[in-house]
């Protein structure tokens, strides 16, 4: 498996759960690649689409990577992708290129789900919506982003949603790298 690893999928797949428990158990490094466009630019990826829009900030989130690849001195790194990241011009040739992309892969219901629990005012397009219209949202979006995320090297088919799933997906993935 080429390195690094890129997770990808869409918002609530758990990219960043699974991406720090994965680096632990690994004893690798991890990068939130939302968190280092924060540390770059200063804003947080939803604060700078406000402000600047959403065709600027991909512009700005393609050389967060770019740059990362070429600055970062290790090759054993987990990064978790923003969920429209590679969907956006060329960035699946992009990952592929750098390393390995795998896409945790969930039921729009369950990813709906899972949203609900988080603070959706740091996801600017779900603001204010009920798990109906998450769910209304999420599954045209996510059927649109489909062929994007099956050009992954791998792809984990996450199917029981729980409190659990974050560690099974974890481990799934630790027995596919090692």
């Amino acid at each position: 498996m080429q390195l690094p690893i890129y997770l990808i999928g869409y918002m609530g797949a758990g990219k960043t759960t699974v991406g720090r428990l994965l680096a632990d158990k690994l004893g690798w490094h991890f990068v939130d690649l939302d968190e280092a466009f924060y540390h770059i630019h200063g804003y947080t990826p939803a604060e700078y689409i406000r402000q600047f829009g959403m065709e600027d900030f991909r512009r700005k989130e393609k050389y967060v990577v770019e740059d990362l690849a070429d600055q970062i001195p290790f090759e054993k790194v987990i990064y978790a992708t923003g969920g429209g990241y590679p969907c956006w011009e060329d960035n699946m040739d992009c990952l592929r290129e750098l390393g390995t992309s795998i896409y945790l892969r969930w039921k729009p219901e369950h990813l709906a789900k899972r949203l609900m629990l988080t603070d959706l005012t740091d996801r600017p397009v779900l603001q204010g919506r009920t798990e109906k219209e998450l769910l209304e949202f999420i599954a045209p979006q996510l059927q649109a982003r489909e062929p994007f995320y099956q050009r992954a090297n791998h792809i984990l088919d996450v199917e029981i949603c729980d409190e659990q799933s974050d560690e099974r997906i974890a481990e799934e993935l630790y027995r596919l790298i090692r």
